[in-house]
């Protein structure tokens, strides 16, 4: 070192530079110089190694190394060139300056601590990239697991550099901050909480982006388009979007319906109301009809006496089973629920082959209507309340 500056010196006096200047001549000629050397291993960086591994990483097969190795990375990656020539490089510029080259070296050291940060910010990124694509993890909600690693970093980088100013050790420093362990926790409640939710809510794999999900304690019914560390985002059918809190999920009760959507099938269940005045036996005429087109059973030809809602019932349980547009795979079935005021509840139980909403809506429309008007060639009669047009035209007896 000391035989550097004597020769740049020497180059200066030659030159007829006063010696009074020549120190710091010196060590401006020095500074420059180590400025330059930073800036040309930058650019050889930057464009001479980036590139290799850029073709090296084009080459294989695999693609997660293209996300590790992107172009984001690598720019991360060059960042921290620069701070750490500088760290290497400036004592040969200060060495006889042992202050100035203390503060030199802790600005240099505090930009590597966040070029660091910001380069895990980018590998975070990037991991969730990976994630995305990778089969059994792209529905996991992860990306509220990526976002505390990241706010982990963050601390700890913050943590660093306060060591770095005031000439601590980080552990010191950490240690002394458990004696505000409960304030921190006040102040990232939100944050802890959405992180054990995150976990829990993966783990059981109660909860996955586009899900269709049902809470109405928060108004949310709609599909989950992003879980983060401390939201969940569900955009309701009109559009609309519910935020909730992820502790929420697992606090509460909701509804998910992919389990629907991954059997196949969307449930009909619905029943109408028989008039039970309507209710009889069939007369020999009508048991002839019936007979005639199929809508009797064996077991009812044999009886003397068959009731009209027993024939119905089973006209309605062969015409499930032969419709085109019921899955024969899972339960059908036609059944009275108790009587009530509003009349004999008679439920139609079956599932579609189809979950989708407008296809479901469309099966289970045609589906009672075909039930409401063939029902009057069975002698039955819907029940419902007159109304005030009933009463004035005289139609009620």
């Amino acid at each position: 070192m000391k035989e550097i500056s004597q020769y740049i010196a020497g180059w200066f006096t030659d030159m007829g530079i006063d010696p009074d200047y020549t120190s710091w001549s010196v060590r401006l000629t020095l500074l420059a110089s180590i400025i330059i050397i930073s800036y040309v291993v930058t650019k050889l960086v930057r464009h001479l190694v980036i590139p290799i591994v850029e073709k090296i990483t084009a080459k294989t097969k695999a693609k997660w190394d293209d996300y590790l190795f992107n172009d984001k990375m690598l720019t991360g990656f060059c960042r921290m060139v620069p701070p750490i020539m500088l760290y290497i490089l400036l004592p040969l510029a200060f060495s006889d300056m042992p202050n100035l080259l203390t503060i030199l070296e802790k600005a240099c050291s505090i930009y590597v601590v966040i070029t660091t940060l910001m380069l895990i910010n980018t590998f975070l990124n990037s991991l969730y990239d990976i994630s995305n694509e990778h089969e059994s993890l792209r529905n996991r909600p992860l990306k509220g697991i990526y976002q505390m690693m990241n706010l982990i970093a963050i601390a700890i980088g913050i943590i660093l550099i306060l060591s770095i100013l005031i000439n601590q050790n980080a552990a010191t420093i950490l240690a002394g901050l458990g004696a505000s362990a409960a304030v921190l926790m006040l102040i990232f409640k939100d944050s802890i909480l959405g992180l054990v939710a995150g976990v829990q809510l993966s783990a059981n794999d109660m909860l996955r982006p586009g899900d269709w999900i049902t809470m109405t304690k928060y108004g949310a019914d709609g599909y989950v388009i992003e879980v983060s560390l401390t939201t969940v985002k569900v955009q309701n059918f009109d559009k609309t979007i519910t935020t909730l809190p992820p502790y929420a999920l697992v606090s509460d009760s909701f509804q998910n319906w992919r389990g629907m959507k991954e059997c196949g099938g969307r449930r009909i269940k619905r029943f109408i109301n028989i008039d039970m005045t309507t209710v009889r036996f069939c007369t020999e005429e009508e048991r002839k009809k019936f007979k005639s087109k199929g809508w009797m059973t064996d077991a009812d030809k044999d009886e003397k006496e068959t009731v009209n809602l027993k024939v119905f019932r089973n006209y309605l349980v062969h015409y499930l089973n032969n419709h085109p547009q019921i899955n024969k795979d899972m339960m059908i079935m036609v059944r009275q629920l108790q009587p009530t005021a509003e009349g004999l509840p008679l439920e139609l139980y079956c599932f579609t082959d189809t979950t989708e909403w407008i296809y479901y809506e469309q099966i289970q429309g045609e589906l009672f209507d075909h039930v409401l008007a063939v029902l009057p060639q069975f002698g039955l009669r819907i029940f419902q309340r007159p109304t005030g047009n009933d009463l004035s035209n005289g139609i009620i007896n």
